[in-house]
């Protein structure tokens, strides 16, 4: 058994992360010891691995549960995981398109602004404050 400091660590997580894991239901709440400390089992490193994997390409802890669960059940198969990666990539993109068309508009912004003059002649400002779209 482990100490809730070891699986942090080996994890690449803090001790306050595990303990928002245990709390979100994406790790069992582990044994206590004597003294009253956590003591988890050796498999909750790979784990908290799979969790900090899952979020670093996008997905949510209700995502990532979602992923665990279909791990733990012998009828899902590898396509129900496929299906949902399939379904955060699409929603990646969707968010790089939206980033996209933020960076041109401030970008034109920035172009448009000759960095001189008071702020009430400011173009940034003029655009912010506009009623028309981009």
């Amino acid at each position: 058994m482990l100490s809730i400091g070891k699986v942090a660590r080996e994890g690449g997580v803090s001790v306050d992360t595990l303990r928002f894991y245990e709390r979100e239901g994406l790790i069992a709440a582990p044994d206590r010891g004597a003294n009253g400390y956590r003591r988890y089992p050796p498999d909750a490193i790979a784990r908290v691995r799979f969790i900090k994997r899952a979020q670093d390409v996008g997905f949510t802890h209700k995502d990532i549960k979602e992923l665990l669960s279909l791990r733990a059940n012998p009828k899902a198969s590898c396509r129900d995981v496929r299906n949902r990666a399939t379904q955060k990539l699409r929603d990646i993109e969707a968010k790089i398109a939206v980033l996209a068309r933020m960076k041109s508009v401030l970008a034109t912004w920035v172009e448009e602004c000759p960095s001189r003059g008071p702020v009430a002649a400011c173009p940034i400002i003029d655009a912010l404050e506009s009623d028309e779209d981009e």
